[in-house]
């Protein structure tokens, strides 16, 4: 007889989200899903990988009477720490199937394995991102401790978008969303009418949008086309990430839309007619965490990357133009 775990609740049947805590992180935990299948369980998301983490998953999924040897597949919305850190102990443990977003593979080597170039490369762009000099280095090293909570596994297979997967009763449409991270996946259930967003949508959390060297050219216009190809799927139940689960899809992305537009429409009247760099709007934008000058390199450089998806998106639009000028951008209104 299993006895019912406080952080486990079956959502549908065969369907349970479990809560696995991040330690010492604002987000406090992540949300992942446990299917039954013919042949076992399949899980979306495992959390990252700290002492807390893996034995909060492990009472888990004792409570529901499922051993390691049951679970037969992990699937990852992206490959951020606090969705895919538990990703080598679970291969170790059960040797699972792991199975990303084909995009995402790249980036395990480079920034989990030997990330030295990419630092290199981070350090570089701060700088023509108008990061004052000596400031850098903190900032482009911000995420190494991160490192300590991710143990690498390589996939055993990708998803590119619109595949289908069978997993016991669901049947799920694979959805690229990318925007948060270049190889996010969501996963639709059309007759249940479930879906599963990971990051791409949450209910009260505008996910960062980031450009940075692992970034595509226009991650904001990414962000905003992928959230118009779920804007409308006929869902009753969203099952996020983190946070918890929702009903009104296209409510909160038409609240999502709005907040990028309220953004950017707030940088640029903070630049007026001047040429700013990217370091220089973050400062003047209103963050809700507080003033950029007290925020930690971490939070800083995650604030310039926002600031950035921003106005190149804006450049995209030709509301903005980007000037180079002694080795730094800056963007200033169009003359259009």
């Amino acid at each position: 007889m299993t006895v019912a775990h406080a952080d486990c609740r079956e959502i549908l049947p065969g369907l349970h989200q479990l809560k696995v805590p991040i330690p010492n992180n604002p987000l406090g935990y992540v949300l992942p899903y446990l299917i039954e299948d013919e042949k076992g369980y399949v899980m979306f998301d495992s959390g990252w990988n700290a002492p807390e983490a893996y034995g909060a998953l492990m009472s888990q999924l004792m409570s529901l009477g499922v051993s390691l040897k049951e679970l037969k597949k992990v699937i990852y919305t992206h490959v951020h720490p606090d969705h895919y850190g538990l990703a080598g102990r679970l291969k170790a443990d059960c040797d699972a199937e792991m199975v990303l977003g084909a995009p995402e593979r790249g980036f395990i080597e480079s920034r989990y394995g030997h990330p030295g170039q990419l630092l290199d490369r981070m350090a570089e762009f701060l700088r023509k991102n108008g990061v004052p000099q000596g400031t850098e280095p903190a900032l482009s090293q911000a995420s190494m401790n991160v490192r300590q909570f991710v143990s690498i596994a390589q996939p055993d297979s990708v998803l590119e978008g619109g595949e289908t997967l069978i997993i016991g009763r669901y049947e799920f449409e694979v959805i690229w969303t990318p925007g948060h991270s270049p190889g996010h996946m969501c996963f639709y259930d059309r007759r249940r009418r479930i879906v599963l967003t990971g990051d791409h949508v949450l209910p009260t959390i505008s996910p960062n949008i980031s450009y940075h060297p692992e970034q595509s050219p226009n991650p904001l216009g990414q962000y905003l086309e992928s959230l118009r190809r779920v804007k409308d799927l006929e869902v009753d139940d969203v099952l996020p990430a983190h946070e918890y689960e929702f009903k009104d899809l296209k409510g909160r992305v038409e609240q999502l839309e709005s907040h990028h537009a309220e953004r950017l429409e707030e940088m640029m009247r903070g630049m007026g007619d001047r040429a700013c760099s990217a370091y220089e709007v973050a400062g003047m934008t209103t963050w809700v965490t507080g003033k950029f000058e007290n925020f930690t390199p971490w939070m800083q450089r995650a604030a310039i990357g926002e600031t950035l998806s921003h106005l190149e998106y804006a450049v995209s639009r030709e509301m903005l133009r980007r000037e180079e000028a002694n080795g730094v951008n800056r963007y200033r209104a169009s003359l259009n």
